[in-house]
């Protein structure tokens, strides 16, 4: 337990440093480049947040392209500003296309930590059902039971006569759960938009299954 508070300590450490020199170095470069005052010191802010915005989308398993994309440009800014702070840019004489390049992060910035904060929410994907072919049965059809022989009534004592009863109608086809599901989406999202549920006729159109079937179903959803 020691060891690991020890480690911890070592990771959150290097981290604090590293983030105050980064910082540090983004403000000199903004306040190189004519960002003076409050402006200088929300310019490191706005490359953070963008790098956390952005590696957020990214442990989030979503739409990892934009994810990838926004964390290359807040890192290659980072990574300019430490690398121009170096020597190699003469901070008393910034060219201007490095202004243009500063003055014009707060619209990028902008721009992309609205886009991974209000980007497209995946969708569950819906049961996929194939539609049945015009006339094909949806399931195996119980054949009618043919009369029962009955013997000469002549034959037959009075005492041994027993009353008939009546033969059972076949059950219908069960109707699976993943095509109830499917319809009753299909059922909510008519209602919502027209106001009135929706009808067999337009609940068998929609699904593309037999007429017997659509029936079924309608049954289920009421």
């Amino acid at each position: 337990m020691r060891a690991y508070l020890a480690r911890v300590d070592a990771v959150l450490i290097q981290a604090v440093i590293a983030a105050a020199l980064s910082f540090a170095h983004l403000h000199d470069l903004a306040s190189a480049a004519g960002q003076s005052g409050w402006k200088a010191w929300a310019y490191p802010v706005s490359v953070d947040l963008l790098l956390v915005a952005a590696w957020r989308r990214l442990r989030s398993g979503r739409d990892k392209g934009a994810g990838w994309c926004w964390f290359v440009i807040a890192l290659a800014a980072s990574l300019g500003a430490n690398v121009s702070t170096a020597g190699l840019l003469d901070l008393h004489a910034v060219p201007a296309w490095l202004r243009v390049l500063v003055a014009g992060w707060p619209a990028l910035a902008f721009l992309g930590g609205t886009l991974l904060a209000h980007g497209t929410e995946e969708t569950e994907p819906s049961a996929s059902v194939s539609p049945e072919p015009e006339g094909a049965q949806p399931a195996e059809q119980t054949p009618e039971p043919g009369p029962e022989p009955t013997a000469d009534p002549a034959e037959l004592e009075p005492a041994e006569a027993a009353p008939t009863t009546p033969a059972s109608a076949p059950s219908a086809p069960a109707v699976p759960a993943a095509l109830v599901t499917h319809a009753r989406k299909i059922a909510d999202a008519h209602q919502a938009r027209t106001g009135s549920p929706i009808d067999t006729t337009t609940l068998r159109a929609r699904l593309g299954v037999a007429p017997q079937l659509a029936e079924q179903i309608a049954a289920h959803l009421t």
